[in-house]
């Protein structure tokens, strides 16, 4: 039984894509440990920019999966979450930007 499930895992990731896609999991997924590790040390909840920088790393790279697959479900809810993450760095930069201008 042991060795089925291995052989199937093993040919699951001869498929460079299946890796991509994992690869996109792992940096979407990584975004919440950033933000807990920053919430424990804040005491408090906080989202750090790096939350925003993984999104856009783990979304772009599930996007490009998605398309691959041509799953429209998965490509619809990877571009608008797109959308939202590069948005909120705009913001971010935008009121640092104002910030320094009025010091």
């Amino acid at each position: 039984m042991l060795e089925v499930i291995i052989e199937k895992v093993y040919e699951m990731l001869r498929d460079p894509w299946v890796i991509v896609g994992f690869t996109g999991q792992i940096f979407f997924s990584l975004r919440f440990i950033v933000q807990w590790i920053a919430s424990e040390r804040r005491k408090e909840s906080v989202v750090p920019i790096y939350f925003w920088y993984f999104s856009i790393l783990g979304s772009s790279v599930l996007l490009s999966y998605a398309i691959h697959r041509r799953d429209p479900v998965f490509i619809a809810g990877q571009s608008c979450g797109l959308f939202i993450y590069v948005r909120n760095l705009m913001l971010i930069y935008r009121k640092k930007r104002e910030g320094k201008a009025e010091a």
